[in-house]
Order: C-alpha cells, then structure tokens, then sequence
C-alpha cells in the first residue's frame, strides 16, 4: 500500500513539473519538450477537430455539394471551414489528404495555402505600425528607407522612381513591380540564367537582380499585382522588428490570435509536416525541371517553384479552421479579441473603388464582404467574409487548370451552400474544444516494478497555467 501510495505521489509531482514545462514550451506543433521520463507536448484545435463532429443531421445536402464539386474539378482533397460570429461551427475534410497513404483528408490537417499568406504579412505590418515601429507612407529604398542596404542602393543606381515606393504602395500592389520579365517569384531558372548565378538566389540576391530592372510603371500611380511587392513585405517585418519573419509573425500574430499549428511550407514530399496533405497536379500537367536547375524532372508542386523562398507572399501552410480563428481576430467583432486594434482592421478593409486593392485582402466591398484569394502548383484556397459574419474557408491540395480561376467557381459553390444550409449550421463553437493552455504529459517510467504496467497519464487543464 505504501508503495502504490507512494509512485502515485511520484505521478502527481511529474504532472505538476510537466505543467511548468508546459508554460515554456515551444508552441510548434511537431516540437515537444522532455523532462527526465515526462513528455509535454500541447494539444491544439488541428489535434483535436474530427470529420465526424461536423456530420450534423440535416447536412447530407452540403457533404454531397462539396464532393461533387471536388469530383467535377478532380481535385484528391479539400477541407473546409465555416465559422459564424468568431464561433467555428463546421470544420470536414473531403476526398484525400494523401491517397498514395490512404489518408483521408480531415480538418486537422494542413495545407499550402499560397497568397492568403500576404493577409497574415499585411496583419504583420499593421502591427508594426501600430507599435510605433514603422509608417504605411515609409519609403521602402534608399538612404532614407527601411531596406537601406549599400547593396540594394547600388542595382537600383540611378533609377530614381525605386525611392518613391512606399510600405502602403507595396501592400495595395502600386510599387511598380510588373511581369515583364515573369513573376521573379515563379521564374528562379529564367534569373540564374540572366545574372549567370551558379546557385538559385536567397532573398537578397534575388532582391538585388530584380532592383537591376526597370519598374514598370511609377510608383503609386497604378497597380499590378506582385508577389514580390510581399516578398519585400517580409524582408520589411525582419529588418523592422530584428527577428526572422516566421518568429515574428508566429510569436506576435499567429500565436496571439490562437493559430499554433501554422509554418512555413517546405519545397518537397519528403520535407513536409507531420499532420501536412499530399499536393497534386491536374490531369495533363508535364513533369517539370527543378528550379534550381539540377536537371532533375519533377512535379511542379514538388520542387518546380521555389515555395519557402516566396515567405510572406505565399509560403504559409495551416488549417482551414485555424485560418478561420486567424481572421476572427482581424474581422473588429467582439466575440474574440482581436489582435490589432479597431483602426487597424477599419484601415486593410477600407474601400475605395474596383481598382484599389485592399491591404492584405484581394477586395473588400462597401457592404462588408471580404476575399482573400490563393492560387499556385497544388494548392487552390478562398477565404469569403459575408457582412453577417459568416466566414467560409476551403483549401484544395490539388490544381486544376482553371487555375485562380477556380476561386471563382469556390466562390459560386459559397453562395449556393449558404443559401441552402446556412440556417441548418448547428449553434455551437468548436474553437471551445481546445481551451487555452490545453496540454498533454505522456509519462513513462524509467524504473518498472515487477507486474507493474507502463503509465501513460494524461491530464488536460484549461484554468491554471498562463
């Protein structure tokens, strides 16, 4: 008895250890920490969502509109999230998140999620304004820029309109930047062939070819969209802030707005998350070279682009459902807090005509509807905010031929959805299954007593660790 009594004991000390680990733990998800025999890893919302809690009785309707619609555009997998008022209250995958595996795509699964990656940049930079860090009318080269470098003054040399873009020029797409040569975010092969690099360029190397060029129209006088215009977004974040773009935006926007399990994509199968889906090409598409010219063919999602290099521009992979947390805490509604102030968001979805863009959202209308659009090899996304408060949110792993035009045909299927199952969404909050500082400890004791078990404790505390 007073041995039992006593290992007990021991369990309840290493629970209470494992719980001040718990509160300097690493949020990444695939990280965990080990304390002698206890291991704390946390447990967040893409851990704990289920297809199954989202087969609501009455939904039969949607589940079948969202298959047919996977099946008419050949796509292997989507995943999609409706959140209303801040409360998530539907979240299912559909089809595969990787069918050579056999594994069914669910809501806990992520995926690349290309340029709704420049709405978490754009958060970014609002925060940075907000602390008083850096204005939206800062101009982004030249001696008195924020990307100053000796480097990026001599390729701009004297072409003069480059000391005219601003940070704002950047985030509504007006810096100048055009495809006149290709999007040098998506044409790494075609600048080392230009510059005669022996290696695919690192941000500031390619930053230094593309200032070499012309811009193609003057500053702030037109737009085009540029991928790059993002790129230089998130060399602002690093250069403002002093820390790398990932751990600033995870550890200042994501994690505060409740998104644990959000990273930046790697280029390959073989590289991706633990809880990551399979991408896949539509039917037809050719095998392609390597972008860093190696000579090896591949499949354009898989190495056909340099994914990780494009960072804030499109680089972010995640869940539908934590992107829906994501923009609860930008949308100015009460029910979460939001992580940038009033004027903030009133600021990225003011209106000004069809020919704006918006900062960080594709378009915001003056009635309150918000889009957010991303497209590139593998990967299909569209974020909708309706001015009832309703957000809808669906990944594909998949690309059609379409290509962005798909968002289009997402974007009809919304409509259709909303109109026929909007009112038979169950009231209810799934955000709520994973409190805050939720976690897990897994104990395994070194010593083994004769005819004693392996211990596997778990313990779960919403209230009393901060």
């Amino acid at each position: 008895m007073t041995g039992r009594k006593t290992i007990l004991t021991a369990l309840c000390v290493l629970a209470a250890a494992g719980a001040f680990i718990f509160a300097t733990a690493s949020s990444d998800r695939s990280s965990h920490l080990t304390h002698g025999s206890a291991q704390v890893r946390h447990t967040w919302l893409n851990d704990t969502l289920t297809n199954a809690m989202s087969d609501v009785e009455g939904l039969e309707g949607l589940d079948r509109e969202m298959e047919n619609f996977r099946k008419r555009w050949d796509l292997k997998g989507i995943s999609l999230a409706v959140m209303r008022n801040d409360s998530l209250v539907y979240a299912k995958g559909y089809g595969w998140a990787d069918k050579e595996t056999g594994e069914e795509m669910t809501p806990g699964n992520i995926l690349r999620m290309a340029s709704v990656s420049k709405l978490i940049t754009a958060t970014g930079i609002m925060k940075l304004k907000e602390d008083g860090r850096l204005s939206l009318s800062d101009t982004v080269f030249g001696p008195e820029g924020i990307l100053n470098d000796s480097a990026y003054t001599a390729s701009i040399g004297r072409k003069k309109n480059y000391l005219q873009i601003t940070v704002e020029d950047l985030l509504r797409h007006k810096g100048g930047f055009t495809c006149a040569y290709g999007d040098p975010m998506f044409s790494t092969r075609d600048i080392m062939r230009q510059f005669r690099l022996d290696e695919a360029p690192d941000q500031e190397t390619l930053t230094r070819c593309v200032l070499k060029r012309p811009l193609g129209f003057a500053p702030g006088s037109w737009q085009r969209y540029s991928n790059f215009g993002y790129l230089l977004l998130s060399m602002i974040i690093e250069k403002v802030s002093g820390m790398p773009y990932e751990r600033y935006i995870k550890e200042n926007i994501l994690e505060p707005a409740g998104c644990h399990d959000m990273h930046i994509a790697y280029n390959y199968y073989e590289e991706r998350y633990p809880n990551e889906v399979r991408y896949y090409m539509h039917q037809g598409s050719e095998p392609c070279p390597v972008y860093d010219m190696s000579g090896d063919l591949v499949d354009k999602c898989y190495g056909g682009n340099d994914i990780r290099s494009l960072s804030g521009a499109g680089a972010w992979c995640g869940s539908p459902a934590e992107l829906c947390r994501f923009v609860a805490s930008i949308d100015g509604r009460p029910q979460i807090p939001d992580i940038i102030s009033r004027e903030s968001v009133a600021e990225m979805t003011e209106y000004f005509n069809p020919e704006t863009y918006s900062l960080g959202w594709n378009d915001t209308r003056p009635d309150g509807e918000w889009t957010r659009t991303g497209t590139f090899s593998g990967t299909s996304a569209l974020v909708k905010y309706f001015p009832d408060g309703e957000c809808w949110i669906m990944i594909a792993n998949t690309s059609t031929w379409r290509g962005p035009g798909l968002a289009r045909y997402s974007g009809y299927l919304f409509k259709k959805c909303r109109e026929r199952y909007g009112s038979l969404l169950p009231e209810r909050d799934l955000f709520s299954l994973v409190p805050e500082n939720r976690f897990r400890i897994e104990l395994i004791p070194d010593v083994q007593f004769s005819g004693m078990p392996e211990y596997v404790l778990t313990s779960n505390s919403p209230d009393n660790i901060r």
